[in-house]
């Protein structure tokens, strides 16, 4: 990163839509991601911005990801958005009286998962609970036990690229939640891609 860093203007302009070109630096994950500097599509950059794509090329070559649980490799690691404590999942309970209100707490299983999550709900629209993972807060902070809900689809990740390539659109990715206890890889298809932000839906446990 740091050699990076020094090969990046240095005006800290915030043209790329981060503060300086240090957070540049650090939230580069691949050569895509040079076009979101104006300075460096410059000619008088050109040199810097070829010893940049080099580093990333070498960087992205020697990470390998791979899930703990099952051994397999992934595209890239998931984070949370920037200031939130987990990636956002959007979940389907198989329950139909399952109506949840912002801020409530609840547990459940994800189909195909032998984990019991706890999560808190950010909004619920049209059968989808959008939520944050947490941890067990009855054991945690003395509170009462969750409800219970069953088993619920996991529909969607949203998150942060934190590790490996950025996906591009429309494209079938294998990717570890970095929130995953068993650190498992995930299948799915990304349907929004922006900076290192991405949604990624029709999600599966099964990694073809």
């Amino acid at each position: 990163m740091k050699d990076i860093e020094r090969l990046l203007p240095g005006f800290n302009c915030g043209e790329c839509g981060l503060r300086s070109c240090r957070e540049f630096a650090e939230a580069l994950v691949d050569v895509e991601g040079l076009k979101r500097c104006p300075i460096l599509q410059q000619e008088r950059f050109s040199d810097r911005a070829a010893q940049i794509a080099e580093l990333l090329k070498v960087s992205e070559a020697r990470e390998e990801i791979i899930g703990v649980l099952d051994g397999l490799s992934a595209d890239f690691a998931l984070a949370p958005l920037k200031g939130e404590p987990s990636c956002r999942e959007d979940l389907h309970a198989f329950d139909p009286s399952f109506c949840p209100q912002p801020g409530e707490v609840f547990r459940y299983r994800p189909l195909g998962c032998p984990i019991t999550h706890f999560a808190r709900v950010l909004s619920f629209s049209h059968g989808i609970a959008t939520v944050h993972l947490i941890g067990p807060v009855h054991l945690l902070e003395g509170r009462p036990v969750p409800e219970d809900i069953g088993i619920c689809l996991v529909t969607a990740f949203e998150g942060t690229v934190c590790r490996g390539r950025r996906p591009e659109v429309g494209e079938t990715v294998r990717f570890l939640p970095e929130h995953c206890m068993m650190q498992k890889v995930h299948s799915g298809v990304i349907v929004h891609s922006e900076g290192d932000m991405v949604r990624i839906e029709g999600v599966d446990l099964k990694v073809w």
